[in-house]
């Protein structure tokens, strides 16, 4: 995916710009990517799908877009770092995925898929 090494480039060139790979070791960047997806949390904290909904309307989307990209320029770091190919962990645990939710047991269920398993069980 071209987009994902032209990003993942783009990353590296502005912490490589500012020597601070050095400071990015697996643990530090999956404390900051942990963080940062709290701060995308933070924007949901006591409100209501009407109250979310009026607070992306009112400009809370500009935020949210900012936290998301921090998610996603520590993933890119972490990928990058340690040798995973993100285009292909993706494609991997979709198909993972598809075989643990199947359309037919899955479709319009919340459920883990555990319950799927448990039902056929019994």
């Amino acid at each position: 995916m071209d987009t994902l090494k032209k990003l993942t480039e783009a990353a590296n060139a502005f912490r490589d710009d500012r020597d601070w790979r050095q400071f990015h070791t697996p643990k530090d960047l999956a404390v900051g990517l942990s963080l940062e997806a709290s701060e995308v949390l933070e924007h949901f904290l006591w409100k209501n799908d009407a109250q979310v909904a009026a607070y992306v309307n009112a400009g809370g989307k500009a935020e949210l877009k900012k936290e998301m990209a921090d998610v996603m320029i520590y993933l890119l770091f972490m990928a990058h770092d340690l040798g995973i190919d993100l285009e292909h962990a993706v494609l991997d645990k979709l198909e993972e995925n598809a075989r643990k939710y199947p359309v037919a047991q899955a479709k319009g269920r919340s459920d883990k898929y555990t319950a799927y398993q448990q039902a056929e069980r019994a």
